[in-house]
C-alpha cells in the first residue's frame, strides 16, 4: 500500500464518527519510520468555556492517532487495537487555528503498542504530550 492509498483508506473511516465532527484529518505518515500525523481546527467545536482547546479534544485527537496508526502495522482482518491507557499533559493552551498531532511508535509489539503522540500548535509550540498503549486483539 502507498502512502497517499494508506492516508485515503485512514480518512475514509472517520464518516459518521467523533473525527468527523471534529474534522480530523490525516495529512501524512512513515510505516518505514513509525509516525502518522494529523491536524484538527480548534473552533467552537472543541472549546472549553473559557475559549480554549479542551483537554478532551486534545485526548480525542491523540487516541484517534494512536489507535488508527497501530492498523498500519496489523491485518485488520484478523487484528484489532484497542486503546486501554492513555495519559495527556496539557502544557500550552490554543484558542483558534489548526493543530497538528504527531504519533510515534515507542513499542510495537505482538500484543501491544505504545505510542507517543505531541500535539502542536500552527507555530510548532507543543500543546499536549500523549502517551496510549494499545492492546493488540484477535478477532
Amino acid at each position: 500500500m502507498t502512502k497517499q492509498e494508506a492516508l485515503s483508506a485512514m480518512n475514509n473511516f472517520k464518516h459518521n464518527t467523533m473525527l468527523e465532527t471534529l474534522d480530523i484529518n490525516f495529512i501524512d505518515l512513515s510505516i518505514d519510520q513509525g509516525w502518522v500525523k494529523a491536524t484538527m481546527p480548534v473552533n467552537h467545536k472543541v472549546h472549553q468555556p473559557q475559549g480554549l482547546l479542551h483537554g478532551g479534544a486534545t485526548a480525542t485527537l491523540a487516541e484517534t492517532l494512536g489507535s488508527a496508526s497501530s492498523v498500519l502495522y496489523l491485518d485488520p482482518t484478523k487484528q484489532v487495537p484497542v486503546g486501554v491507557e492513555i495519559s495527556c499533559n496539557h502544557v500550552g493552551s490554543v484558542k483558534s487555528g489548526m493543530v497538528t498531532g504527531t504519533a510515534q511508535i515507542i513499542h510495537k509489539g505482538r500484543s501491544s503498542h505504545l505510542w507517543q503522540i505531541k500535539i502542536e500548535d500552527e507555530n510548532g509550540k507543543l500543546i499536549s504530550l500523549c502517551k496510549l498503549l494499545n492492546f493488540i486483539k484477535d478477532i
